[in-house]
C-alpha cells in the first residue's frame, strides 16, 4: 500500500481529481498554498495499491501541466527616499510534485 501525495496549481486539481474518479480512483482534495508566489494550490491524496502507483502518475502527467506566469516582484524593505521599480517577471507555475510514501496500515471506516 502506498499514499500517494499530489501537490498541483489549483488551476489543474479539479481537472486532475475528474480524471482520477473517471479511473475509479478516490482521492482527497485539501487546498493549500506555495511558498514562492504565495498562490492556491492543491494537495491530492490517495491511498493505492503498489501496482496503481504508475497509473496514478501517469493520470497526473496528463492532467497537470506547467505554465508561465507574469507577476510583479514583492519590493524590497526600502529606506526613506530610496524608491523600488518593479519589473514584471515571468515565472513557471503549475506542473506536479508527486511523493510516493509507504504505509504500514490503511482502514476505510
Amino acid at each position: 500500500m502506498k499514499l500517494v501525495v499530489v501537490v498541483v496549481h489549483n488551476e489543474d486539481a479539479k481537472v486532475l481529481i475528474d480524471a482520477l474518479l473517471k479511473r475509479e480512483h478516490r482521492a482527497t482534495w485539501l487546498h493549500s498554498s506555495g511558498g514562492f508566489l504565495k498562490q492556491s494550490n492543491a494537495t491530492v491524496l490517495l491511498g493505492v495499491e503498489d501496482d496503481k502507483v504508475d497509473e496514478i502518475v501517469s493520470i497526473v502527467r496528463e492532467n497537470c501541466h506547467s505554465r508561465t506566469q507574469t507577476v510583479s516582484p514583492i519590493p524590497p524593505i526600502m529606506e526613506p527616499g530610496e524608491f523600488f521599480l518593479p519589473y514584471p517577471l515571468e515565472v513557471e507555475v503549475g506542473g506536479a510534485v508527486v511523493f510516493v510514501l509507504p504505509v504500514d496500515r490503511f482502514e476505510r471506516i
